[in-house]
């Protein structure tokens, strides 16, 4: 497709490689206490456990240290797991001077400008019962995200307050599995193409990171994400004076490959693979 480039990129080379990193949260605590919900005042946004922190700070840690490029853009979820996630993994990304016994973002110093984060409800969970029990999704249908808050709770200075976010409110309540599917592709690809020449770190759900590689990657079936599982994908982009042509998104992740499992797809997998697995 043919789009312009942002103001103030100058392009030396003709082709540009942009990479994308598709992740789902850290541990959440209803997987691990099952009547938390029974008290919650918000069962529909549970949080992650200190386990959920730690794997989304090591995980963090190793992209820095494996990817071979530098992630410029964080978009996340507003759900309360995806923010804490997307905090661990900033803080890991960003770390300055942080020694190997380092596992949490806890006293870690940061160097705020290496990237910024910004709130994208594009990435929300699936809002349906695939994914959050009618018993625990608010009775009025109002989801209560409070993105000031969301916000405050992201590494000090990392936020991108000029950012407008693609979706600028959540679906509605009780969509499809499919329509699910289709947004979560749309957003990748809305995402990437707004910032061509940045590596982008999209911090999701378990659909949302299965989506990232069954709809780049024809005729297989994701069956399995495991938390902070991420994929890679990969596009060249041709540059012509201010303008430039993207390629196909290429998946760079193997099966088994960083907590993603995937088969050939069959006419009957079609199940959802949400965040309650």
């Amino acid at each position: 497709m043919d789009a312009p480039l942002p103001e103030n990129n100058t392009i030396n080379d003709s082709i540009h490689l942009q990479n994308v990193v598709v992740m789902r949260h850290g541990d959440r605590i209803d997987s691990l206490e099952p009547l938390w919900v029974t008290t919650a005042s918000r069962p529909w946004d549970p949080p992650l456990v200190e386990a959920g922190r730690i794997r989304a700070f090591c995980t963090g840690r190793k992209l820095k240290t494996d990817l071979g490029f530098p992630i410029h853009r964080v978009f996340v979820s507003p759900f309360l797991r995806c923010i804490q996630t997307a905090s661990e993994v900033v803080s890991a990304l960003c770390a300055v001077g942080d020694g190997p016994d380092v596992v949490s973002s806890r006293g870690v110093t940061i160097d705020s400008s290496k990237l910024k984060v910004s709130i994208e409800y594009g990435l929300c969970e699936m809002l349906n019962r695939e994914a959050i029990r009618s018993d625990c999704a608010p009775k009025d249908g109002n989801f209560g995200f409070n993105i000031s808050e969301l916000e405050a709770m992201l590494p000090t200075g990392t936020v991108d307050h000029a950012v407008k976010p693609v979706y600028e409110e959540l679906p509605q309540w009780e969509e499809t599995v499919m329509g699910a599917r289709t947004r979560y592709e749309q957003i990748i690809k809305a995402l990437t193409d707004k910032y061509p020449l940045e590596n982008l770190l999209l911090v999701t759900h378990g659909e949302g990171v299965g989506v990232s590689v069954s709809a780049f990657l024809k005729d297989i079936s994701v069956y399995e994400v495991e938390y902070c599982a991420y994929s890679q994908l990969r596009r060249s982009l041709v540059h012509e004076k201010k303008s430039f042509t993207a390629g196909e998104f290429e998946v760079l992740t193997h099966n088994g490959q960083s907590g993603i499992s995937y088969c050939s797809a069959s006419p009957t997998a079609t199940g959802a693979m949400h965040d309650e697995m």
